[in-house]
């Protein structure tokens, strides 16, 4: 795509951005070059405005590994090896790496994230598809993801977490803001989070805890407590190897998708005693190992 100095100015441009690219490309320019030109420049602002007005290619760019200050690409970046970048990594489609990822501050693909590695990032970590991570993921800012998450490793997020689908993690899920899926939550360890609420079920293999709510469609088990600080709703089920423990004047639902001469089947609550403020579902005594 070339980009003319009529075309650019269409689209409203900062007035100190609009001279740059005047003095610099009074031709125009190729869609990429420019990026790559002022990511050069360290203009990583006006190269980010670029690619949200004239959106994603179809170029593939592919390298051993990364150092670098910045990268803005328009395209899908595939790097066999690491990606070490001071500031932020975006790209137009997907993100793929063979390596870990580094990002001193946000790291967002606009299509698929896919990292053999982990990923540490000094701020936000977006992805419009899934986010895929062979170890763990660290962020200090928000996670979104437009389709599924897969860590094998720990999972800590410094905002909010919110994905359109589910969240498989082989350790710990841990986000200081909400927690957000569309789908299903599943983890090795434990899940917390300052609110959680789910499309479908949470199962953790330690603890579930929010210092809010937590909502989910189905069910929810975990092999330790569940324990929030407001109420505790499940469509379904609730199952937990420890307490299951609501905060002081809330209640602890089961069974809200579920019709009344079905709770036996469908809206069992077992935990270690009965839960203090269980309004809905059916106490089945503790729960069986």
């Amino acid at each position: 795509m070339d980009l003319t100095k009529d075309f650019v100015k269409t689209k409203r441009p900062c007035t100190d951005g609009f001279r740059w690219f005047v003095r610099h490309y009074q031709d125009g320019s190729n869609y990429q070059e420019l990026l790559d030109a002022l990511v050069a420049a360290g203009r990583i602002g006006d190269a980010c405005w670029l690619l949200d007005q004239f959106g994603p290619s179809d170029g593939v760019r592919v390298l051993d590994d990364v150092d670098a200050d910045a990268i803005v690409f328009a395209g899908t970046l595939e790097v066999r090896g690491n990606i070490d970048v001071a500031g932020i990594v975006r790209t137009g489609r997907d993100i793929r790496a063979g390596g870990g990822v580094r990002a001193g501050e946000a790291l967002i693909a606009g299509g698929e994230l896919r990292v053999a590695g982990g990923i540490r990032a000094g701020d936000r970590i977006e992805a419009g598809g899934d986010i895929r991570v062979g170890w763990g993921i660290e962020a200090s800012g928000d996670v979104r993801g437009g389709g599924d998450l897969r860590a094998g490793w720990d999972v800590h997020c410094g905002g909010v977490l919110e994905l359109a689908g589910n969240a498989f993690v082989g350790g710990d899920l841990r986000a200081e803001g909400e927690l957000r899926c569309g789908k299903g939550v599943q983890a090795g360890g434990d899940v917390c989070a300052a609110g959680l609420r789910t499309g479908h079920g949470i199962v953790a293999g330690r603890s579930i805890c929010s210092a809010m709510h937590i909502e989910a469609g189905w069910g929810v088990k975990a092999g330790e407590a569940i324990a929030a600080d407001g109420a505790i709703r499940a469509g379904e089920s609730l199952e937990a190897g420890g307490e299951i423990r609501a905060g002081a004047g809330y209640g602890v639902f089961a069974g809200l998708d579920v019709h009344v001469q079905a709770w036996k089947a469908s809206a069992r609550v077992s935990a270690c005693r009965k839960p203090a403020g269980l309004m809905s579902g059916w106490w089945a005594g503790r729960a069986t190992p």
